[in-house]
């Protein structure tokens, strides 16, 4: 991907308490991630699966909730808001991560136990699927990706009750015999009960039998990553504690970067090329927590072909500790024509 602009982007606004119209993305966004920078409140995710107006909250096992002066509709280049605070706070500043997807996919889910219905949004080309579908009860239930290669990343939420947000990857030691939580701290656990023991396939990935991703009867929405070359990347580093820290090549120059230390109770942390325009990064915010961004005097840099820790933090660099990340780039490391990144 020479443009990873045309399928992910940050957005910082300043909020009105009234309505306004957040443009100048390079795509109609399918998945809208948004944060209040200044005030200690929850994250909010919309996504046009489950329609404009509904979201869930990253830091809490909430069921989807309805929110008319929210978001309020997905535009062209960009979306729209109502008065909500936790949405356009009165001269609050936010960011928002913005995803696109697009095409329409439905059909039913396969594997052990009664077949199900789907529905979703994909984008082969991004590696980006968000699918929704109805849990059976039983170990080994299938759930169609449509992303034609393996997902790295698969993170589920359950919409109808309260559940975990349950996160799968690729990066983790025993891959998807272990899972972290997204809306907790804790480290990685191994259990059969999220994904049944089970790597996604290039169709499809398996569920085990517990409620937070396979409730009978339950909808639950499905959001998958695959690694595009010089626009996505999923992986994991060991940390050595110093300020001349690990480098991760990821050939790619950073735009989004999470990162979650899985050999030890951390928060999350998420750092981008919006809220820091040069090196070291040092705005923080985690999806597990509703805390306000905060500064911090140096964690990452971002460089042309991956990023690097300047900081001693546990909670991306701790000495001997193992850490999962997933990156979006501003642009690949060299483009298809041969054009190079150039640093910060």
């Amino acid at each position: 991907i020479d443009k990873p602009s045309d399928y992910f982007n940050t957005k910082l606004y300043t909020g009105n308490g009234g309505t306004q119209s957040i443009t100048g993305l390079d795509f109609a966004p399918n998945f809208v991630w948004l944060k209040d920078r200044t005030n200690a409140n929850s994250g909010r995710i919309n996504d046009t699966v489950r329609t404009a107006t509904k979201y869930l909250i990253p830091s809490t096992t909430g069921a989807e909730a309805t929110e008319s002066a929210g978001l309020t509709s997905f535009n062209s280049d960009g979306f729209s808001l109502g008065s909500n605070s936790d949405f356009n706070g009165n001269s609050a500043n936010f960011v928002s991560w913005n995803w696109k997807a697009g095409t329409s996919v439905s059909g039913n889910t396969g594997g052990s136990g009664t077949s199900k219905s789907y529905s979703g949004s994909v984008n082969t080309d991004a590696g980006f699927s968000i699918i929704k579908y109805t849990g059976n009860g039983t170990a080994g239930h299938t759930i169609p990706h449509h992303l034609g290669v393996q997902p790295r990343v698969v993170i589920c939420k359950r919409l109808s009750s309260s559940g975990q947000w349950v996160f799968g990857t690729m990066a983790l030691p025993n891959q998807f015999e272990q899972f972290l939580e997204l809306d907790l701290t804790g480290a990685a656990q191994t259990s059969s009960l999220r994904w049944n023991n089970t790597d996604p396939s290039s169709s499809v990935f398996t569920v085990g039998s517990t409620a937070d991703t396979n409730q009978d009867g339950t909808t639950i929405v499905a959001y998958s990553f695959a690694e595009k070359q010089g626009y996505s990347k999923f992986g994991s580093y060991v940390g050595n504690g110093n300020v001349n820290g690990s480098f991760i090549y990821t050939g790619q120059k950073s735009a989004f970067v999470m990162i979650k230390c899985t050999s030890s109770a951390q928060d999350w942390i998420i750092r981008d090329n919006k809220r820091d325009t040069d090196n070291p990064t040092q705005k923080r915010l985690s999806p597990n927590i509703t805390d306000a961004e905060t500064s911090h005097t140096a964690d990452f840099d971002f460089l042309s072909n991956g990023f690097k820790a300047r900081g001693t933090g546990l909670n991306f660099n701790g000495s001997g500790h193992t850490y999962i990340y997933m990156a979006f780039a501003e642009n690949p490391f060299v483009t298809s024509t041969g054009v190079p990144a150039t640093a910060r």
